[in-house]
């Protein structure tokens, strides 16, 4: 992924404006006739301030860096007040380091559009998309392959998109040294189903497919659960708390899938944390096996359903 867009952002917004920017940028390159090459760079200075504006509200601070407040653009806005020199030496250099910076930005926002649009297309399916933290494959009653996800969302038949942040896997990964057996056994069972669905990395992997056969019996239809594998974009710096980082990818995806993304934990702190960052969460209660009778509290049941938008 290499822009994220800013929580909220519309993405199909976001792709006129980066399309916008592409062609300001390929116009000024190619830009020629009379002129000085201080006039050129002052114009591609501009253009920077211009686009910084223009975008700063819709994707990360990183991502600007990334596209436009570049290495380059540092080396020629130090220079901007000393390469002042009309002579055909001075002006062969500073316009050969505009163009080349100039060529750099043409290429990036290329890249950066065509990103976009592919990640509009990958997210552009039907269904609700959930992230199930750490704690819910561990402590879930249900493995992975037998959870029902519906009554954990309130929906029926819609589809259910299941994703995966990298940073999950990794979890899992350091809990199969667990000293709890329970922990082992789940990260190790979790894991397994991961690698067999995946063995095609980059396509979804199938956890239970679509059943229409109730509606010949006047019943309600269950529509497909897949998995998706979310994993870390080229550059993507995680954040120190594995918490904070689960979070963040959700909220990565939201505006590019167009929908609320709802994280599913046992976890009270991620919860909190999630519900802070204005992320939908349901947040699930482990069963009570000390109340008398045998009456347990009822497995996986919904606790909070605190939502951001809901």
């Amino acid at each position: 992924m290499l822009v994220t867009p800013r929580p909220g952002t519309n993405r199909r917004n976001l792709l006129a404006a980066l399309r916008d920017v592409h062609t300001a940028v390929f116009n000024l390159r190619g830009g020629g006739g009379p002129g000085t090459a201080q006039g050129r760079l002052a114009q591609y200075l501009e253009w920077v301030t211009t686009t910084v504006q223009q975008l700063g509200n819709q994707i990360a601070p990183a991502d600007l860096d990334q596209l436009i407040l570049t290495r380059g653009y540092e080396r020629l806005l130090l220079i901007a007040g000393t390469m002042t020199g009309t002579d055909m030496a001075t002006q062969r250099v500073l316009n050969g380091m505009v163009s080349l910076e100039l060529h750099h930005r043409v290429d990036a926002f290329a890249a950066a559009v065509e990103d976009l649009e592919r990640q509009i297309e990958r997210w552009a399916v039907l269904g609700e998309f959930v992230v199930p933290d750490t704690s819910f494959y561990i402590h879930h009653p249900d493995k992975l392959e037998d959870v029902d996800f519906r009554p954990l969302l309130g929906i029926w038949e819609d589809p259910v998109r299941v994703l995966v942040p990298i940073v999950i896997v990794d979890e899992l990964d350091g809990l199969k040294k667990s000293r709890t057996s329970q922990d082992r056994g789940r990260a190790r069972y979790t894991l397994a189903v991961i690698d067999r669905l995946f063995a095609n990395p980059g396509r979804a992997g199938q956890l239970a497919a679509e059943d229409f056969s109730a509606l010949g019996t006047g019943g309600i239809p269950r529509g497909a659960v897949t998995m998706e594998l979310v994993f870390d974009s080229p550059g993507h710096i995680r954040l120190p708390i594995n918490d904070d980082e689960i979070i963040d990818r959700a909220l990565a995806i939201q505006p590019l899938a167009a929908r609320d993304v709802t994280l599913l934990t046992y976890d009270t702190s991620q919860s909190t944390r999630a519900r802070a960052a204005g992320l939908r969460v349901m947040k699930l209660t482990q069963p009570d096996n000390s109340k008398p009778d045998g009456h347990a509290g009822e497995p996986g049941r919904v606790a909070v359903d605190a939502a951001a938008g809901t």
